[in-house]
């Protein structure tokens, strides 16, 4: 029992264990997404935030549902500066590509 124990490491970080478990149920990935819906004001500021009504995130490609048309096409022309954005705040490439509905 104490080999056991020792095993799983007493001194293991939580944040560690929490991590190995999110992967190993696969919702890491998920976990992501709600820190970049959550963090969405701080990335983008309040004006595109408040423009912005859905935010998710398939297949490596950020989904905004914006109400503004012309925010939208502005938002279309800055494109890489959301992609750069996204990435850096999670550490790895999580987005590849930005569709607006």
């Amino acid at each position: 029992m104490a080999e056991d124990h020792r095993r799983y490491g007493e001194g293991q970080p939580l944040k560690e264990v929490i991590d190995r478990l999110m992967k190993a149920y696969g919702m890491e990935s998920r976990m992501r997404e709600l820190d970049i819906v959550q963090s969405w004001p701080d990335l983008m500021g309040p004006a595109v935030a408040q423009r912005t009504k859905e935010i998710s995130i398939r297949n490596n490609k950020l989904i905004l549902k914006i109400d503004s048309s012309v925010m939208r096409e502005e938002l279309l022309i800055g494109k890489q500066i959301i992609i750069d954005r996204v990435n850096d705040f999670a550490g790895k490439n999580v987005i590849s590509d930005v569709w607006f509905s």
